[in-house]
């Protein structure tokens, strides 16, 4: 009973520690409500178990009473003092036993009143990425927003706080200031600012408010926690970016004995590009995206995750503005203007992880190839007005091998179709080595070649990075192999 009693104060005492992460946070209020119910259980225990021995003690007080009573009878000495030095002691003991339970007990309770003050104090991290680059062609040869030649950009200075609501939700928000790499400004935004459910019935979960929406592998998750230095072509184009939106989404988790995850949402934006709308905005002029994703054990060392992932807006209102088409003549292109947006996804995940040693080797390889079937009203050279539907796809694959805890080395290919022509095309080859000095600093060397077809009127490019990521405090998310 002692040991029982102890483990249950070391229990109570150890769910008031502080998470150091929103995960850890997160898990540690659910192990609290989980040990309360467990301590409130072990207490009805404790009370059946009093009063057993309050029934025990009436007991043997009846029997003193009995034996006194036969006392007062013509009966052998020996016998009946013995049982009365025998019955009082072990009435006084159990009458002891009996108090420290209640000490014990009570000492529980008072335990269970007690809020430990820092429970919903936020965690808060900081992330800084510095990339150092050259590359062999100008900004006009390549398309891209940094200037040939040696570059540094400090691509994103990251703030991030996140704490439990109360016991049925908890919050977060990540504050980003990305720097413009040919001004050299930085403008501070926030990048995410959503609160989730923890307690909600049927396996399901709700997310609103600024968050990245959950669609393929890679489109949801932070420039910094990328496997490799640069967000793929494919992801940039199509997705525009990271899947930033405001609105809601649910997942609901199916209730099997095999792990399925169904996600589904809807918001006024996907990307980094904001929906352009008038001074009204209707269901078409939403974006409603929507994934499933499953789990698979192939042997105890090897795993595969397979998704499928879908996305569209009916009425995108000039998504991002009039495009030209990519062929190199300004003035004897096509303009075109999104009006809908369609796009589908697939992705899968191998991974090894040796059961033993897991921790400092792991070989991951990742796939996703991305469809896009978007209308555009298109407005040619000569003034005619038309509608066109191009389809394109795109794709990235990568391999990553980590050596050690330290060491991690990788390879991807990338290809993708111009979404206003998909005669224009991209491809690109990465290889890269990266050095985790520890989970807090980072530091990446990667080399990228890029190729492109004469449709797209841009040239090859060679290009090394160096990037610097380390972090401050507490981060959730932290840096994966994904």
């Amino acid at each position: 009973m002692k040991v029982m009693i102890t483990l249950i104060l070391l229990l109570i005492l150890s769910s008031g520690a502080f998470a150091q992460t929103m995960e850890d946070r997160l898990n540690t209020l659910e192990q609290t409500l989980k040990k309360q119910e467990q301590t409130i259980q072990q207490l009805k225990v404790l009370q059946e178990t009093l009063q057993k021995q309050e029934q025990a003690i009436e007991e043997q007080r009846k029997l003193i009473e009995e034996l006194k009573a036969a006392a007062k009878q013509p009966q052998p000495a020996a016998p009946p003092a013995a049982a009365e030095i025998k019955q009082p002691a072990a009435t006084e003991q159990m009458q002891q036993q009996v108090q420290e339970l209640k000490e014990k007990v009570d000492q529980v309770v008072e335990a269970q009143k007690k809020v430990v003050p820092s429970v919903f104090n936020p965690a808060i991290g900081f992330v800084g990425e510095t990339i150092f680059s050259y590359n062999s062609k100008n900004s006009q040869q390549t398309g891209s927003s940094q200037p040939g030649g040696f570059s540094v950009l400090q691509r994103s200075v990251e703030l991030n706080a996140a704490a439990s609501v109360d016991p049925f939700a908890r919050g977060y928000v990540v504050i980003n200031a990305t720097v413009d790499p040919t001004t050299g400004e930085a403008n501070a935004g926030v990048e995410e600012a959503a609160i989730v459910t923890t307690s909600l019935p049927w396996n399901l979960t709700v997310k609103g408010g600024r968050f990245f929406g959950e669609f393929g592998r890679l489109s949801y998750i932070h420039d910094h926690e990328l496997p490799f230095v640069n967000r793929p072509l494919v992801l940039d184009q199509y997705v525009g970016g990271e899947s930033k939106t405001d609105g809601v989404q649910v997942n609901y988790l199916l209730p099997i004995s095999h792990y399925v995850s169904l996600t589904a949402g809807a918001g006024t934006q996907f990307g980094d590009t904001p929906n352009s709308v008038g001074d009204f905005r209707s269901a078409s002029n939403l974006n409603y995206w929507g994934r499933a994703s499953t789990y698979f054990d192939l042997t105890p060392n090897i795993s595969f995750e397979p998704g499928l992932s879908g996305m569209w807006n009916p009425n995108t209102l000039s998504l991002g503005g009039p495009q030209i088409q990519p062929n190199g003549n300004i003035f004897n292109s096509s303009v075109f203007n999104e009006r809908q947006r369609r796009m589908v996804g697939a992705d899968i995940t191998f991974a090894y992880r040796p059961l033993r040693n897991n921790q400092f080797k792991s070989l991951t390889w990742g796939t996703e190839v991305l469809y896009s079937n978007n209308r555009y009203d298109v407005l040619s050279p000569d003034g005619a007005l038309s509608t066109q539907t191009v389809p394109s796809y795109g794709l990235y694959s990568y391999l990553a091998y980590k050596l050690s805890r330290e060491w991690t080395v990788g390879t991807m290919f990338e290809w993708v179709e111009n979404l206003y022509n998909n005669e224009a095309r991209t491809s690109a080859y990465s290889g890269w080595v990266t050095w985790a000095v520890s989970h807090w600093n980072q530091l990446r060397l990667q080399y990228t070649h890029t190729n492109n077809n004469a449709a797209t009127g841009l040239q090859p490019n060679d290009a090394v990075y160096l990037q610097w990521a380390w972090i401050i405090g507490s981060h959730a998310h932290g840096w994966q192999e994904r």
